[in-house]
C-alpha cells in the first residue's frame, strides 16, 4: 500500500479529503503510483502528468521522504519507506512568481 498526499485543488477535484492509499505491484515506481492514481480517480488523468508524453506537468513536483523526486526517472524505485507505507508520496504544486 502506498500512501499519496495531493494538493489541495487535486483532492478537491477527486472528491477526497485527505491521503489517499493506493494498492500497487511490488516494488513500487512513480508510473505504477501514477498509473494506480489515475485509474482509481479518472478526473486526475492529465493534471500530474501530460496525457500523451507521460511527463510530469512543469508546475508539479514529487518528494518523499525528505527528498525531491521530481527529476528521477519514472521507472526508479520509490524509497523503501514509501514502498512499505509508512512515509507518503507527496505530489506538490510548485509555486512560480517573481
Amino acid at each position: 500500500m502506498i500512501r499519496v498526499v495531493l494538493p489541495h485543488h487535486l483532492r478537491k477535484l477527486a472528491g477526497i479529503g485527505g491521503e489517499i492509499e493506493l494498492h500497487v505491484e511490488s516494488p513500487p515506481t512513480l508510473r505504477i503510483v501514477l498509473d494506480a492514481l489515475e485509474a482509481t480517480y479518472p478526473m486526475l488523468r492529465g493534471t500530474v502528468r501530460d496525457p500523451v508524453t507521460k511527463r510530469r506537468r512543469a508546475f508539479i513536483r514529487f518528494f518523499a521522504c525528505e527528498e525531491d523526486l521530481s527529476h528521477e526517472s519514472i521507472d526508479a524505485l520509490l524509497p523503501e519507506a514509501v514502498a512499505h507505507g509508512s512515509d507518503p508520496l507527496y505530489v506538490v504544486g510548485a509555486m512560480a512568481g517573481g
